[in-house]
């Protein structure tokens, strides 16, 4: 259910955002250069890009809490990757000094899922390297708000992956309708987690593109969390809800302390 690949050395664990269960192109998406979305980052194991995230700071960045579980504190293997459309190669690269889960996240349903990252050197900021503000908290998005979502995951359920970063729009789903269509899946949709996505389907994230961003306006208002299957009719994909209180004031209380 989760929206994450995890791969070490030649096998493959799929962990995050799943066909089944938890979470080329992001599915139905089209190809992006890194100066239109600047704050993208490539979290990599041992050079392989498995999740997305997001500069907030030139040393400080958000990304899905389960996206970093499985490494169990572990950052040997743990990079960051900046400034390129390319996955795997150009750009800048740091190393991941310290990870900062949200202490209520919860695996079983995904509530809370953010992570702070602080990076072990600051990113050189210019053209395909910059910062992005968070969205204001308790700010709400109207339903039918478009925005774009990107990351490296796969074009469709079962593969494969791109080589260059992809870009997807969708639209805000009304809270209450989200919550309903899961729950026909016993699925549960927090208050913490925000839907977005079209009834129809068609467009969507998909594996690998956990704890990328969701952008409105210059503003990071959410993070890739998880969805049954990628881009299927009445499964619309969830996102970390940026404006939320407890999700907004643990990422700003992490970053007052690394400054």
């Amino acid at each position: 259910m989760f929206r994450l690949v995890f791969t070490v050395a030649i096998i493959a664990l799929t962990y995050g955002r799943q066909i089944t269960d938890f979470g080329g192109r992001l599915v139905g998406g089209k190809d992006a250069e890194i100066e239109d979305h600047p704050y993208q980052l490539s979290i990599e194991f041992g050079n392989v890009h498995f999740c997305g995230a997001s500069l907030i700071r030139p040393k400080v960045a958000v990304t899905a809490a389960h996206c970093l579980e499985e490494v169990g504190g572990d950052n040997t293997y743990l990079s960051v990757r900046a400034g390129s459309s390319l996955v795997h190669e150009g750009g800048q690269v740091a190393n991941i000094l310290e990870i900062y889960d949200h202490p209520k996240f919860d695996t079983d349903i995904g509530d809370y899922d953010v992570s702070v990252i602080l990076l072990d050197q600051s990113f050189v900021l210019g053209a395909g390297v910059q910062t992005i503000p968070l969205q204001p908290v308790n700010e709400e998005i109207p339903t039918g708000t478009v925005a774009t979502v990107t990351g490296w995951g796969t074009l469709h359920e079962k593969g494969p992956y791109p080589d260059k970063l992809q870009q997807v729009q969708v639209a805000k789903i009304e809270f209450s309708k989200c919550v309903e269509l899961y729950s026909h899946h016993n699925r549960t949709v927090a208050d913490t987690m925000v839907c977005f996505g079209f009834i129809k389907g068609g467009k969507d994230t998909c594996e690998g593109d956990s704890g990328g961003p969701l952008v409105i306006n210059g503003m990071l208002v959410g993070l890739v969390s998880w969805g049954l299957g990628c881009a299927q009719p009445n499964q619309p994909g969830l996102y970390t809800k940026i404006s939320h209180p407890e999700i907004n004031s643990y990422i700003k209380k992490c970053v007052a302390k690394f400054e």
